[in-house]
């Protein structure tokens, strides 16, 4: 194993810092010190980052030149904040933080005490098991930095095995607005087909779903809106008027997700001239939400 090169500190050991640290550490650098609160932290620190002095916050910073700041979201500008009061970022050190919305500026505090910034997104999930770490490989990483931190920052995404790219501070909410349109909310539409499989009487949904679903978004990802089919595209009115019929007897969030999904893809549809001509009106108008289910 090479030397280490950088003295790294991990503030919060849930599932992305434990497996980040984890593998900053499989790449030669080391890991000085973690914070942990809660006792499932404590485990996976001690499961994947063995040996590591588990430590208060403002001690992982001391004893650290780069901070990984494994924290939820809202939690990140208070801490840093915090921790600019007791002028813990005195000296300067490079700060990272994973999260996929904020960028750099939420760091000013470290930067204004002579520290660099980054905001570094692997586009993956974490399940915080060491089976992770061979995911980061490959795995696209968006990488915002303070002025002068470009190059550390893509060093150290590639250091981790991912591919860096860079991304605008100003474009982060769009890019993070996207990847949770694309990935959280399949994530419900998938959930809410199994359930109406199950409700037709279907006992192992998953099994007929997945060999649809892996094609269509294979094919998405590759083809965009030239990939889809049914019968939104085809113009086949009747059949989504049954459709509609069918989940007006599911749960509310079905119907609700069905009609404003179905519009949506008609919408795009027709602005590609992808529908036949004589079904966009009467399509259009059986998508529209009824009186009664506006109240």
């Amino acid at each position: 194993m090479p030397e280490p090169t950088l003295r790294i500190g991990v503030i919060g050991a849930g599932r992305v810092g434990a497996v980040i640290g984890a593998a900053f550490r499989a790449s030669g650098h080391e890991i000085v010190g973690v914070s942990a609160v809660s006792e499932a932290s404590r485990e996976r620190a001690a499961r994947l980052l063995p040996g590591v002095p588990v430590l208060q916050v403002p001690d992982v910073v001391a004893v650290a030149d780069v901070v990984l700041l494994a924290v939820p979201d809202d939690e990140i500008a208070s801490l840093v904040t915090g921790l600019a009061a007791t002028r813990a970022w005195a000296g300067g050190r490079l700060a990272i933080h994973f999260s996929g919305f904020h960028g750099v500026d939420v760091l000013a505090p470290v930067v204004a005490a002579g520290g660099d910034a980054v905001a570094l997104h692997p586009v993956m999930t974490f399940s915080g098991t060491a089976k992770d770490l061979p995911r980061l490989v490959g795995t696209p990483m968006a990488v915002t930095a303070s002025m002068g931190a470009d190059l550390v920052s893509e060093a150290l995404v590639l250091d981790l095995g991912g591919e860096p790219f860079r991304l605008a501070e100003e474009q982060r909410s769009t890019y993070h607005a996207a990847l949770s349109h694309g990935a959280n909310h399949v994530t419900t539409l998938v959930a809410q087909a199994q359930q109406m499989l199950r409700a037709a009487g279907l006992d192992n949904p998953a099994v007929i779903l997945r060999p649809l679903i892996e094609a269509a978004i294979d094919n998405a990802l590759e083809h965009g809106d030239r990939a889809l089919t049914g019968p939104i595209i085809r113009g086949d009115v009747g059949t989504v008027s049954a459709h509609l019929d069918a989940v007006s007897r599911q749960p509310e969030d079905i119907a609700m997700a069905y009609r404003a999904i179905a519009t949506a893809t008609a919408l795009r549809a027709i602005s590609r001239r992808a529908m036949p001509a004589e079904s966009v009106t009467p399509m259009l108008e059986i998508l529209q939400p009824k009186d009664d289910e506006d109240r």
